[in-house]
C-alpha cells in the first residue's frame, strides 16, 4: 500500500517519476471512460485516442483499459503523465551519507528538491531516485530550487513521517551562509523576529507589520571583504523564503537573490549567478534510535 492506504501504483516509475493516479467522480454525464478523460485531462482528444490505443491507461490490476471501456463511477485510472521539456541543470548531486533510513546530499544551485511545476526531472528526487535505485525516495524537508547545500531524504515510506516530522516541529539545529552587503548601521549578532505571509501565487514573501511573529531568525556578520559581507544564518522556523525575506528586509538582500528585494526574470538555462546561500549544516537527534546525527 502507498501513502494513506492509496494501493501503490501498478505502474513502475518513468525517470524516477510516480505514474499519475485518477479516481473517477460518483457520477456524470459520460458513458465511456474516454469521454470522461477528454473533459478531464487538457489534451487533444485525438491524443487521449492514441493513449488509449498504446494501453497507456491501466487500472489497478496493471492492465491496459480497451478504448470502448466505460465510464466506472468512483474507478480508478493510472497513467504516466507526458513530462514538460527541461533545461538539464549542468552540476551534480553529491551523496554525504547513506544508510537505510536517510540520504544525506549537497544540493547544487538551480535544481529542485522535489518534482513541481516546470521542474520535475531536473530535481534531486528524481535524479537520485533512478541512480541511488531508491523508488520510494522523499525529502524529509525543503531548499528551494536556488538555495545549495545539506539536504535530508528518507529512503522509505515507513522512515518519512519520523524525519518529515522532526524538520516540521522545530528538531533540527540548521546553519547557512549567505553572502549579502555589509551595512555599517547594521548591529549584529541580532535575532530577527517577523510575521511573513507568502499569499498563493505571489512570488515574494512578504513582511507583515505589527502581527504575531511567525518567523526567527539568529544573523551574525562573520566575516566582511570591503562592501560585501558573509553571514551566518540559522533559523528557529522554516517560513517560505525565510532567510531571503529576513535578510531584503534587514536592507542586505543576498547576492544574486532574482525575487529580493525586486522580482527579476531569469531564463532556465541561465546558471551564470548563483544565489548566495548555501545551507552548511544540519544537526539533530535521530527520530528512530536517538543517536546524535550531524551533517555538514
Amino acid at each position: 500500500m502507498a501513502r494513506g492506504g492509496i494501493p501503490a501504483s501498478p505502474l513502475p516509475q518513468r525517470e524516477g517519476i510516480d505514474a499519475m493516479r485518477l479516481r473517477m467522480p460518483q457520477g456524470g454525464p459520460w458513458a465511456s471512460l474516454r469521454d470522461h478523460l477528454v473533459d478531464r485531462i487538457p489534451l487533444p482528444p485525438d491524443q487521449i485516442d492514441a493513449m488509449l490505443a498504446a494501453g497507456e491507461f491501466v487500472g489497478p490490476d496493471g492492465l491496459p483499459l480497451p478504448t470502448d471501456a466505460p465510464f466506472v463511477p468512483r474507478s480508478v485510472v493510472w497513467v504516466h503523465r507526458e513530462l514538460p521539456a527541461e533545461v538539464p541543470v549542468p552540476f551534480d548531486v553529491v551523496v554525504l551519507h547513506q544508510d537505510e533510513r536517510i540520504v544525506v546530499v549537497d544540493k547544487p544551485h538551480f535544481l529542485a528538491t522535489m518534482p513541481r511545476g516546470r521542474h520535475i526531472r531536473e530535481s534531486v528526487v528524481a535524479r537520485l531516485r533512478v541512480r541511488l535505485g531508491l523508488p520510494r525516495l522523499a525529502p524529509a524537508h525543503r531548499l528551494d530550487r536556488l538555495t545549495a547545500g545539506v539536504l535530508v531524504l528518507t529512503t522509505e515510506q515507513r522512515w518519512r513521517g519520523p524525519y518529515q516530522q522532526l524538520f516540521a516541529t522545530g528538531g533540527v539545529a540548521k546553519r547557512y551562509l549567505a553572502a549579502a552587503p555589509a551595512r555599517a548601521q547594521l548591529s549584529t549578532p541580532a535575532t530577527l523576529r517577523l510575521h511573513l505571509d507568502k499569499p498563493h501565487g505571489q512570488l515574494q514573501a512578504q513582511v507583515v507589520p505589527g502581527a504575531e511573529p511567525n518567523s526567527v531568525t539568529d544573523v551574525v556578520l562573520v566575516d566582511r571583504r570591503g562592501e560585501l559581507g558573509l553571514y551566518e544564518l540559522r533559523p528557529h522556523t522554516g517560513r517560505t523564503h525565510q532567510l531571503r525575506a529576513h535578510l531584503a528586509w534587514l536592507g542586505v538582500p543576498i547576492c544574486g537573490d532574482p525575487l529580493y528585494p525586486v522580482v527579476r526574470a531569469v531564463a532556465d538555462d541561465d546558471f551564470t549567478t548563483a544565489l548566495g546561500l548555501v545551507a552548511v549544516e544540519v544537526s539533530f537527534r535521530d527520530p528512530v534510535d536517538g543517536a546524535p546525527r550531524r551533517f555538514a
